[in-house]
């Protein structure tokens, strides 16, 4: 049996033990496909609420006071840090409490977390990794949003010791599709900016959805293929799911769009495992929505119900998840 490098495994070996990622919704962060500076409205099936639990805990969030890079100051800071060291509390307790965890991740999930003035980031992401037990930080953020000023900031956290991680939002490599969900930028230089990533020493992660309108399955599996030859050291792979009062809501109840199936994400997951590397992490290979905002398709409401027909299709190819 081949044991795939999870990425439960791969912090055992790095660390010596389980970590946990804290997930992290902050005041102000936005994407420049929401504010309107690429685009308005954000990806078409975009509501962060109904996938991070930090947005749903924390109950002063105003999505009306918003950053962009340019700013000079930062009025928001103070409320952020507070929003961070909160949330931070509150997950690490109770996964200490019930699990005992020992060791922690920062993960600055919700929309685009490298889309704010340099020192902001930098003060954010030097208090996170100030709390205790915290070995390093997970960002999530776009492919258009990360400069080399801000790779310098991250390469000098990990000079420091920490490990760093960038996610990269790429969810598909083609071009029409890019357009077709309002993502408001195209695959051109990701490869570029993947190597100059990881030539600072941070690790990359790239995302990619299943499902997205328009695309079969070879289309999918290119996407994957493309990021490998990029080069990459992380993959998370999750279906799309229709999530009420988005744009792909609308598209879902005029039947424009069709959801993908189980078992057709299923057979794509076992292709995809079987084009890794041994040595790329699998971050994620499922995902789920609340159930009260979640239209479509059911079956993304319980994670355990993809991950037992992964597993069990995994394990009749030799590979343990």
């Amino acid at each position: 049996m081949r044991e795939l490098l999870t990425l439960g495994r791969y912090f055992q070996a790095r660390f010596g033990g389980r970590v946990r990622k804290i997930p992290i919704t902050l005041q102000g962060f936005t994407c420049p496909n929401i504010d309107g500076t690429l685009a308005r409205g954000g990806c078409i099936y975009c509501c962060n609420e109904s996938f991070s639990p930090s947005a749903i805990k924390v109950k002063d969030l105003d999505s009306s006071l918003t950053m962009r890079p340019n700013l000079s100051t930062n009025p928001l800071l103070p409320k952020q840090l507070s929003q961070l060291e909160e949330q931070f509390l509150w997950h690490t307790e109770f996964h200490k409490r019930k699990f005992g965890v020992q060791k922690y991740m920062v993960y600055f999930q919700s929309y685009t977390n490298t889309y704010a003035p340099l020192e902001t980031l930098r003060t954010l992401f030097s208090k996170a990794l100030s709390f205790p037990n915290v070995v390093g930080l997970s960002i999530g953020t776009r492919v258009d949003c990360v400069d080399s000023s801000v790779l310098a900031m991250l390469e000098d956290f990990v000079k420091s010791g920490a490990e760093i991680w960038l996610e990269y939002g790429v969810q598909s490599v083609f071009d029409e599709t890019l357009r077709k969900i309002n993502r408001a930028h195209s695959s051109a230089g990701i490869d570029r900016l993947f190597a100059k990533t990881r030539e600072r020493g941070v690790k990359v992660c790239a995302h990619l959805i299943y499902g997205l309108p328009g695309e079969d399955s070879e289309m999918m599996l290119h996407s994957l293929q493309k990021v490998l030859e990029w080069g990459i050291d992380g993959i998370k792979i999750h279906p799309l799911y229709v999530i009420a009062g988005t744009p792909l809501a609308r598209m879902y109840h005029a039947r424009t769009y069709v959801p993908i199936d189980l078992e057709s994400y299923a057979d794509l997951i076992i292709k995809s495992i079987q084009m890794l590397p041994p040595e790329v992490v699998i971050h994620r290979i499922s995902a789920s929505a609340h159930e009260e905002s979640l239209l479509a398709p059911k079956w993304c409401f319980d994670k355990n119900i993809q991950m037992r027909l992964l597993r069990e299709r995994l394990l009749e190819i030799g590979v343990v998840y």
